[in-house]
């Protein structure tokens, strides 16, 4: 094993290649036809009437906020578990992050929780798919509903996971994909937000970019753009990516199937975990949750030691209510037990479909022969 073994490796076929050649052989790499296609087949394969490609998941969110009005002196609930960019975009907004405590064995935003939360500067709950698994959507939208919020609907771990019968990013008000790496589908750098309601749609559009036949002028355009759009070489990357996405899916399910066999002889974890409502789950990484003898540093020396033998391993999540910026908005350890302890004990492994069994086997023994002294055998609870 002299090779590292990375957390991500995207699949990149001829498809892709030819894609991005046809486009530099075009008078257009700038934003242009391969970005309205990319947009009007992801809204399809979601099931939306609107999509919008922008440069990030982070500017997406950040630029549906916009739309919506929300900034300065409004508060936004949102997960302080999970992808940080989510609540970064609420941060860049001017909007407050109000975080909530998160399920135990899903790292979803708990909506009771959530409701707990909901002051008289709340505009929008912000829910997230973490690693994969949805959220429970029907009782966000009875909660959101209830208190005349927004539900906003972040799905840049889980494309492809199906809840009650629908592809996430068709729940919230506004859904927004990032399609960075370690995502399924990638694009270099590149985001998507959908959405059903066409005046959102046209403000999104508006703030994104100048319009074309504005691009010629040097002058202001309608609005003052933030020039955040995505460009057709990376656009048509993510169309090819796209129309590939259920056997790029399929492959990461026979990755998955390898973790699976590799640690039934691992004691004192707790293999993912799916909630009885979800359809179709695929995991954004492959999370190894330790058991409760394993501390932080346990883990991290778990880590360590696959560093060691060239394997790319990181913690999962370290809360954003503990990171130095929203510390400093007066959140202190403790504030969110459950997020803490799923943190503390969350370990990524690569998931990617280029692995093989055999690699899978040697991640898994590296990390079990790891464990010996730093909690195994001990309970998953």
């Amino acid at each position: 094993m002299s090779d590292w073994i990375p957390l991500s490796d995207p699949d990149i076929t001829e498809a892709e290649l030819a894609a991005v050649r046809a486009t530099l052989c075009t008078s257009t790499v700038s934003a242009g036809p391969a970005v309205e296609m990319f947009e009007a087949e992801f809204a399809a394969s979601v099931g939306r009437r609107h999509a919008i490609a922008v440069a990030s998941g982070t500017i997406g969110l950040w630029l549906t906020l916009r739309a919506y009005g929300i900034g300065a002196g409004d508060e936004v609930i949102c997960s302080p578990h999970g992808w940080r960019e989510t609540a970064h975009a609420v941060a860049l907004s001017g909007a407050a992050p109000v975080f909530a405590d998160v399920d135990y064995w899903v790292g979803t935003l708990v909506p009771e929780k959530a409701e707990a939360r909901i002051g008289p500067k709340t505009r929008a709950i912000l829910a997230s798919n973490p690693n994969g698994h949805p959220a429970p959507w029907d009782s966000f939208r009875e909660v959101a509903s209830r208190h005349g919020l927004l539900l906003l609907e972040d799905s840049t771990e889980a494309i492809g996971s199906v809840y009650k019968g629908r592809r996430v990013g068709g729940f919230g008000d506004c859904a927004v994909f990032d399609f960075s790496q370690p995502s399924p589908l990638v694009c270099g750098e590149g985001g998507m937000v959908v959405t059903d309601d066409p005046a959102i749609a046209a403000s999104l559009r508006r703030h994104r970019a100048r319009r074309p036949e504005e691009r010629a002028s040097v002058v202001l355009g309608a609005v003052p753009a933030s020039q955040s759009g995505m460009s057709d070489l990376a656009a048509a990357l993510g169309l090819a990516q796209l129309r590939r996405l259920d056997v790029i899916l399929a492959k990461r399910k026979l990755v998955e199937a390898f973790y699976t066999e590799a640690v039934q002889s691992f004691e004192g974890i707790k293999p993912p975990f799916v909630a009885p409502d979800i359809d179709d789950i695929h995991w954004f990484l492959y999370i190894m949750h330790l058991g409760t003898r394993f501390t932080r540093s346990g883990r991290d020396a778990i880590v360590e030691d696959l560093l060691n033998e060239h394997v790319r391993a990181t913690a999962y999540s370290q809360p954003l209510h503990l990171q130095p910026y929203y510390f400093g908005l007066g959140f202190r350890r403790g504030d969110f037990f459950v997020t803490e302890k799923v943190a503390d004990r969350a370990l990524a492994l690569p998931f990617h479909t280029h692995l093989a069994s055999e690699q899978v086997a040697f991640i898994v023994a590296t990390m079990k022969d790891a464990s010996i002294n730093t909690g195994a055998g001990a309970a998953i609870y």
